[in-house]
């Protein structure tokens, strides 16, 4: 089949490779349909090489139609049409029934100390070939894919895979109040995927970015936008009668702009040898904390801060006397999507609320896949959210 893997940094290629097959009685495979182009992908194809290795298949936002299913997976059929969401988890152990799926105990990758396994997304969680391709298979099969009907198009539904969940997330730890301001940092897709959700709510929403073209679709949506610039916050503040924000969300993660000395790190940690490399950007970070410096500056006392953006370091100083003066919480962490889908899927019915339906700026075959990386990753074309067709 033919599937879209890392090659090194700032470079990804189609190529051929063997077709998956069923190895566990858990297991599935499913013929993808439709699979997008993920801001966190934009971590690998930059700044994640040394977890990775040449060939390892990319993409954790798959959905398709079931082929074939192992003897333990009795709730899909062949035929099925289904999402599947990023982590692998079983559903049964204490983390899954705790609505945790992210840290299923099942599928933890303890060597890395880490969380849940992820489709596509290096030796950190897994390296288990991701979505970008002809065929995937679906591990813990009996508990990850969600059916959905059959109909509507791909796009109804692609996004359940991660960007609603992780939005919708980001919204609920966020703990707007009613009535409430919340600021969203970075109008990516998450970012943009958050103000639509806060908005169905009834928030106010205020979007910060860069890119022209991302302001302008998120004040299409009703968004009050604001160009990042130094002195940003103190129109935030201008705009919420002094305080700041009650809430704000962090979509935009360890790829900040604004913090020239992290770029820097990240360039020279580069020219080492991999498992040097590994060992810098585990211990002296990967990160660029312009976003969440702005996110504690701007929020009012007594706020919550909403971290959906990706970080990735463990050294980077954080502005601890002001987050406790200012009596600051703290949500985090990565979508855990089978808590929330359930409530989403009630969105994604012919009303669409969220307009789900428009929000990919682009659509293009597997084929054309390393062009599509580079066009997000550098942020032309309008690109937002790209999605590809195998």
């Amino acid at each position: 089949m033919k599937a879209l893997t890392w090659q090194g940094k700032r470079s990804v290629e189609v190529v051929d490779v063997p077709d998956p097959r069923i190895q566990e009685p858990t297991d599935a495979v499913v013929k993808v349909t439709t699979t997008g182009i993920c801001g966190s992908d934009l971590h690998l194809y930059e700044v994640m090489a040394p977890f990775l290795d040449p060939g390892d298949i990319l993409g954790h936002e798959a959905m398709g139609v079931v082929e074939e299913v192992g003897s333990e997976v009795t709730n899909l059929k062949p035929g099925d049409r289904v999402v599947v969401p990023f982590q692998i988890a079983c559903g049964s152990c204490f983390m899954c029934t705790q609505d945790l799926q992210t840290q299923c105990e099942t599928t933890q990758v303890r060597e890395q100390g880490m969380g849940a396994a992820l489709f596509g997304y290096t030796k950190l969680y897994g390296q288990v070939p991701g979505g970008q391709a002809e065929h995937l298979r679906v591990p813990q099969a009996q508990y990850g894919p969600i059916k959905v009907p059959d109909g509507p198009p791909d796009d109804r539904f692609v996004y359940l895979s991660d960007v609603l969940p992780t939005a919708w997330q980001a919204v609920e730890y966020a703990a707007i109040p009613d009535g409430g301001t919340v600021l969203v940092l970075g109008l990516g897709p998450i970012g943009d995927m958050c103000c639509r959700i806060a908005m169905h709510r009834g928030h106010r929403v205020i979007g910060v970015d860069l890119v022209p073209e991302r302001l302008k679709r998120a004040e299409l949506h009703g968004v009050e936008v604001l160009e990042y610039s130094d002195d940003v916050a103190d129109e935030i503040k201008d705009r919420t009668e002094g305080r700041g924000p009650d809430s704000v969300i962090d979509a935009v993660g360890m790829e900040a702009h604004g913090s020239p000395v992290a770029k820097v790190s990240q360039q020279l940690a580069g020219y080492l040898p991999d498992a040097l490399q590994r060992k810098v950007m585990q211990t002296l970070g990967v990160d660029r904390l312009a976003a969440l410096y702005l996110a504690v500056d701007a929020v009012r006392r007594g706020g919550t801060v909403s971290l959906i953006g990706v970080y990735g370091g463990m050294a980077d100083p954080l502005p601890m006397l002001t987050i406790f003066d200012k009596q600051l919480q703290f949500r985090m962490g990565q979508a855990n999507v089978h808590r929330w889908s359930d409530r989403i899927l009630k969105l994604l019915g012919d009303e669409d609320p969220l307009n789900v339906d428009g929000f990919a700026t682009h659509h293009l075959p597997l084929s054309e896949g390393p062009a599509a990386y580079e066009m997000f990753q550098q942020k032309r074309d309008g690109a937002v959210k790209v999605l590809l067709t195998p």
